[in-house]
């Protein structure tokens, strides 16, 4: 699984040890250049946690990103800077947990059975319906055509037709019922 680490830490990675670094970083939480140097270092063994419980890449680097960032913007509450790599840690086994639960309940939702498909003759009848209904629109006049348009494949109501096509709502309706009519007689009519 190839991996592609961020940039490479100018210093080796430096995690204090002595009491009174400890007890400065304790009273205003883990810094930011601490845990940088943290995330630089431990970058590839993050991941490589990431990868033993989910299988791609890129799910492994966005835990890993998204570890670092909510333990960046908690920083405040890691008072031990030692424990900064533990947080990070946890942060990737619970976001890789969270990673697989939001697929489990995909894989659940998507094998549900699909709702029953027409067959195929259905399909057709569908279609030479659908062409035969599109011959008869073309023969009717423009303005009754534009008219059953508007109002019932665009979903318009009468007014916003006739504000449209700039008529009265008294033509909308004459148009669109001698539109109708024409339409029940030609589809009616052998083809």
């Amino acid at each position: 699984m190839p991996v592609i680490a961020p940039w490479p830490s100018a210093r080796p990675a430096h995690i204090t040890t002595g009491r009174e670094d400890t007890d400065d970083a304790m009273a205003a939480g883990t810094t930011v250049d601490h845990l940088t140097e943290t995330y630089r270092a431990h970058y590839r063994s993050l991941l490589g946690l990431a990868a033993l419980l989910l299988d791609d890449t890129a799910s492994c680097e966005d835990v890993v990103q998204e570890a670092f960032i909510r333990v960046h913007s908690a920083r405040k509450r890691v008072r031990d800077p030692e424990k900064t790599l533990a947080y990070l840690r946890q942060t990737v086994v619970n976001l890789s947990r969270s990673a697989l639960r939001r697929r489990i309940l995909g894989l659940k939702l998507l094998s549900k059975p699909m709702p029953d498909m027409a067959s195929a003759e259905e399909g057709a009848y569908e279609q030479l319906e659908r062409d035969q209904l599109i011959k008869a629109m073309r023969g009717l006049q423009r303005r009754q055509r534009e008219v059953l348009v508007l109002r019932y494949f665009a979903d318009m109501t009468e007014a916003q037709v006739a504000e449209t096509l700039g008529i009265s709502l008294g033509s909308v309706k004459a148009y669109g019922s001698r539109g109708i009519a024409a339409l029940r007689v030609a589809m009616e009519a052998p083809a």
